[in-house]
């Protein structure tokens, strides 16, 4: 886990990871308890660390396409497309990122 953090790659793929469980629990954990149960704490609690990682992972992806030399039309738009689709990040990871970081 600490060689990730030797690599913007590795770190892209941390984030990614976390944004994606913080998708998930936003969408069916937070989002059912506001609307059914009627207690949107989780909401207030998740919703803005879930957007912080997002607009880390959408940072750090144009930093990472811009460094790896990616098309956009054929990888960055992918990976950034991945962030807003459920268990995308997680797709994006084994189909790209994981391949990249383990070049290196």
């Amino acid at each position: 886990m600490l060689s990730l953090l030797k690599t913007n790659v590795g770190r892209l793929r941390i984030i990614g990871f976390l944004e994606g469980i913080s998708l998930l629990m936003l969408i069916f954990i937070a989002v059912p308890l506001k609307y059914y149960a009627h207690n949107p704490a989780m909401v207030k609690a998740i919703g803005p660390a879930h957007g912080a990682l997002f607009l880390l992972f959408i940072f750090n992806t144009l930093s990472v396409g811009v460094e790896q030399g990616w098309q956009f039309k054929n990888t960055t738009w992918k990976v950034l497309l991945a962030c807003i689709i459920p268990f995308g990040t997680f797709y994006i990871d084994k189909q790209i990122l994981y391949k990249i970081d383990v070049k290196h």
